[in-house]
């Protein structure tokens, strides 16, 4: 005598989507047993499969976050496909693939079109038998069209049909199945999955090697009532006092090492755009027509950037570069919410990839709310990287001073100057370097922020000198340093033949406040670029960002070490930088072995 007989890979019922047909080969089954109670399954399928998605949701944050999911197939999974469009609009069913060989053609098995479908297809599968409705692994009598299994980053459904009709390639995929043995994840491994997660609770952790059959069985036997009736709610209540931890392996065991993070960077001129290879045949057109259509092509993938790895921890990071194509000059005239939309779109590729945080780089930090918008509707973390600027430039600017033989602590000598200095990055410069220096010329366009700038300034550092102005000319000869911070474009910031022998000016702008022809104009001026980073590891960043081998903008560099940290929260947003940030920031620095990566002359 049994409490109950599981049916693997049998179905009373055919689901798909809300509508159900009877399987008369299913039927018959389970008429055969005159008092045991026959399940297969369909008591407790949807229950645990919503409930195992959100537990390795919970365990691996991000993990189906705006994946591409395909159902392999959707039948007898209408609560998994359900689960998962809660983290991803991209679910498609592979069912007209699966069970009969269609191609893959525009729209063929999209969500929208299911409840159309799902009518007609259930009056054909209800007369295929057991063998072809839940295939085993194996070679397929009619090869299935791979586009569909090459779109997704997940297949979800049967291991068997995954197993016989996915492509030999499944890098970087993801399979969501009931139950996966040695063999299924030996098959997997060797195709380059790079996870498995099952969604029956496992007898003793890890993967579960039940089926949904198996263990509605045992908690048929496992009610306390033994006549209450074989529902989903009679098994809710079992179900939730199991200790039940998320199936989830990686395969590729370096996969599971990695965080992730996102860059978006876009051209600092046409030229740039000139030298992509995707774009050289722009050449021949007018700059002033690529540069308008540029601007409107959404974010696209660039390369990954690979090999960064902290020395301190060991933690690996990997990145994704993504660009937009619009220059400084078009994302300054545009309406900031022409670029909100495309750093919303990037933020979702970026997620879709396995990026937990995205930095800003160049202009799009700047436009409108400097971040704030975007973060607010992105799904991931988003940060500036203006912490890990500021950091960067005065630490740079006073080993530049040193090498110039500049004193910039000697009291009452030393001498600085910000130029657009109130600005994000120019208002925190200003308020640290003023701590440090003597004296200090603020200069930027509109006197009530810069009245505003030096009140609190002097509130903070009552020993400050400041002085400030809206013209940096009649201060040029005396300063010892000079940080230039603007968003001006195709207008010269200072005139370098006023500037005092032995000065450094550290140029954070992009692009650059001070050209190569006026830096060449005096050679006893050093002119630097600020803000460059030698990131730990062997950076390979897959393309050319126009810096040396291993080196990156402090913005790109604020962002890996945020994911080397594991720091995955917005970071730096907004036109107000936190001092305390850059004095954070500052430290992981350190802590993670990152370095400057030299003093650079643009000349």
């Amino acid at each position: 005598q049994v409490a109950a007989i599981a049916l693997q890979d049998v179905a009373r019922v055919l689901q798909l989507g809300k509508e159900k047909v009877p399987h008369p080969d299913g039927e018959r089954l389970f008429t055969l047993a005159q008092t045991t109670p026959v399940v297969d399954g369909s008591g407790v399928r949807a229950a645990i499969e919503r409930w195992a998605v959100r537990l390795a949701a919970d365990a691996q944050p991000g993990i189906f976050a705006r994946k591409r999911v395909l159902m392999v197939p959707g039948l007898r999974h209408h609560g998994l496909a359900q689960a998962l469009a809660q983290y991803t609009p991209d679910v498609r069913y592979g069912d007209p693939v699966v069970f009969f060989a269609l191609p893959n053609a525009p729209g063929l098995g999209r969500a929208e079109t299911l409840a159309a479908i799902a009518a007609p297809t259930l009056a054909q599968l209800r007369h295929f038998n057991c063998a072809r409705l839940f295939p085993t692994p194996g070679d397929p009598f009619i090869r299935r069209s791979p586009g569909a299994f090459a779109w997704a980053d997940i297949l979800a459904g049967d291991m068997g049909a995954i197993r016989r009709y996915a492509p030999p390639d499944l890098r970087r995929k993801i399979i969501i199945a009931e139950a996966a043995s040695d063999e299924d994840l030996a098959d997997l491994t060797q195709r380059g999955a790079a996870a498995v997660v099952t969604t029956v609770p496992p007898l003793d952790g890890g993967l579960s090697h039940l089926s949904a059959a198996t263990f509605e069985a045992c908690l048929v036997a496992l009610r306390p009532d033994p006549n209450a009736p074989l529902t989903e709610n009679t098994y809710l209540n079992l179900i939730a006092e199991m200790d039940w931890k998320p199936g989830i392996r990686f395969l590729q065991p370096e996969e599971a090492e990695i965080n992730r993070f996102a860059f978006v960077i876009h051209p600092l001129g046409v030229k740039f755009i000139h030298k992509h290879p995707a774009f050289r045949w722009t050449r021949f057109l007018p700059d002033t027509l690529v540069e308008r259509v540029a601007a409107n092509l959404p974010p696209f993938y660039v390369s990954r950037i690979r090999g960064i790895r902290s020395p301190a921890t060991g933690q690996k990071v990997e990145g994704v570069l993504i660009a937009l194509g619009a220059t400084p000059r078009e994302l300054m005239r545009r309406d900031p919410a022409f670029v909100y939309r495309r750093l919303i779109r990037a933020a979702r590729m970026a997620e879709r990839m396995g990026a937990r945080i995205m930095g800003l780089g160049a202009f799009t930090s700047v436009v409108g709310d400097a971040g704030i918008t975007v973060a607010q509707k992105a799904d991931i973390a988003i940060t500036s990287g203006n912490s890990l600027t500021v950091a960067a430039t005065l630490e740079t600017a006073k080993q530049a001073a040193v090498k110039m033989g500049n004193s910039l602590e000697e009291a009452h000598k030393g001498q600085a100057m910000v130029i657009g200095a109130t600005g994000s990055i120019g208002s925190v410069c200003s308020r640290l370097l003023a701590q440090a220096v003597p004296n200090i010329t603020l200069v930027a366009p509109r006197p009530e922020k810069l009245i505003q700038l030096k009140r609190t300034i002097e509130g903070e550092t009552p020993y400050a000198n400041v002085t400030i102005s809206t013209t940096a000319d009649g201060y040029l000869a005396d300063a010892d340093l000079i940080v230039t911070t603007t968003t001006a474009l195709n207008t010269r910031i200072i005139d370098i033949r006023q500037c005092k022998p032995g000065a450094v000016i550290c140029d954070i702008a992009r692009p650059p406040d001070i050209t190569p022809e006026d830096a060449a104009l005096r050679p006893d001026v050093l002119v630097i670029e600020s803000g460059e980073i030698l990131l730990p590891g062997e950076p390979d960043y897959g393309y050319d960002i126009g810096l040396p081998p291993g080196v990156a903008y402090a913005c790109l560099a604020e962002t890996a070490l945020l994911a080397m940290e594991g720091r995955f929260e917005d970071y730096t947003l907004g036109r107000n930088i936190e001092v305390e940030r850059v004095k954070e920031i500052y430290r992981l620095f350190k802590k993670h072995g990152l370095q400057l990566s030299g003093l650079r002359s643009h000349g």
